[in-house]
């Protein structure tokens, strides 16, 4: 969306992310070479990060209790637009994802100046738009842009993290022995809820099916919802 509206809607845009501390090296170089490509710097708006959410609510975020995704994403966003209008705020959901919203505004700040747009559904652009663009520059999206420790990922995906970076899964460890709570949901699946006790399994040689093969940000069957933090992988 970024890279498009800079060719066609030529202006002086703000680039805004925000990182949770959690990132994998590969997202952290993804950011770096699309601020190179705008020739723009990309502004950080947070302020917090998943470990520093986790100590503040006393609990690991899960399905039922998304704080990490309304605190580190959409109120630093929406925030930072309250602090500049009149301001537009560019969301990149295509048109293939209708059903999905934006930010929440209230009426008055509505009055004020604080705008909202989805330029990829005004262009009718779906998901082989998207990767159509994208493989014409030359961008590949890392296979995981939401946090490392994200609790909606896939069972593979922990294997991923353990194979590639047992640093993080040590950390994930680290916090649900700090906490007394586990990333994972009991009774999703018959594999250990305790990642240290997953990261056992593991060690012993057990492969969970989709290791190193999971569907990436922009698969075509757009099973997100069910796998991935959205907001954090717009």
């Amino acid at each position: 969306m970024a890279l498009r509206l800079r060719e066609i809607e030529p202006r002086d845009y703000t680039y805004l992310i925000t990182p949770t501390g959690n990132e994998l090296p590969e997202m952290v170089d993804h950011w770096k070479r699309i601020a190179e490509m705008l020739e723009t710097p990309l502004t950080v708006i947070s302020r917090k990060s998943l470990q520093g959410i986790i100590r503040d609510n006393n609990m690991i975020p899960n399905f039922r209790a998304r704080f990490c995704t309304r605190i580190l994403k959409l109120e630093p966003f929406k925030a930072y637009l309250l602090k500049n209008m009149p301001a537009v705020g560019y969301v990149g959901l295509r048109a293939d994802e209708a059903e999905r919203e934006g930010v929440s505004y209230q009426e008055e700040e509505i009055q004020q100046g604080l705008t909202q747009r989805f330029p990829l559904s005004e262009w009718g652009w779906g998901i082989r738009d998207v990767m159509g663009y994208l493989n014409g520059k030359g961008v590949s999206i890392p296979r995981r842009t939401d946090c490392a420790l994200c609790f909606f990922q896939r069972i593979g995906e922990w294997w991923n993290m353990w194979r590639d970076h047992p640093d993080y899964f040590q950390e994930g460890i680290d916090i649900e022995e700090s906490m007394g709570y586990t990333f994972r949901t009991p009774g999703k699946d018959t594999w250990p809820i305790e990642l240290k006790n997953m990261r056992r399994a593991f060690d012993e040689g057990y492969v969970p099916q989709g290791a190193s093969t999971q569907d990436d940000l922009f698969e075509e069957k757009d099973r997100i919802a069910e796998a991935k933090c959205r907001m954090c992988s717009i």
